[in-house]
C-alpha cells in the first residue's frame, strides 16, 4: 500500500467520525444557571472594584510621595482592565455553550 493510498484511507475514516449534537449535562437545572450568572456578575464587579481601588492607590501614592504605591496602582489597573477584557470575552462564550446545549 502506497503512502497516498494510506493517506486516502485515513481521510475516509476521519470523514466518517460521528459528530453528535451537544447535550446539556445539567438537564436545564436552574441552580446551575443561577450559579453561572452569579459568577459572571461577580467577576465583572470584582474587576470594576479593582479598577476603582487601583485608581485610588495611584492618587494616594502620588499625593503622599510614595512612588512604589503609584507603580502598584498602575499594575493593578492594567490587570483589572485585562480581567474585564477576559471576562467580557468569556461571558458570551459561556452563554453560547449553554445556549447551544439546550
Amino acid at each position: 500500500m502506497s503512502a497516498l493510498e494510506s493517506l486516502s484511507t485515513m481521510v475516509d475514516i476521519l470523514a466518517n467520525v460521528p459528530n453528535p449534537a451537544p447535550k446539556d449535562p445539567t438537564s436545564g437545572a436552574a441552580g446551575i444557571e443561577l450559579l453561572l450568572s452569579y459568577a459572571k456578575w461577580g467577576a465583572l464587579i470584582a474587576c470594576g472594584l479593582a479598577a476603582v481601588i487601583s485608581g485610588g492607590i495611584m492618587a494616594v501614592g502620588s499625593l503622599s510621595n510614595r512612588p512604589d504605591s503609584v507603580e502598584k496602582g498602575k499594575r493593578a489597573l492594567i490587570w483589572s482592565l485585562g480581567g474585564v477584557l477576559v471576562t467580557a470575552l468569556a461571558i458570551p462564550m459561556v452563554n453560547s455553550v449553554f445556549g447551544a446545549a439546550t
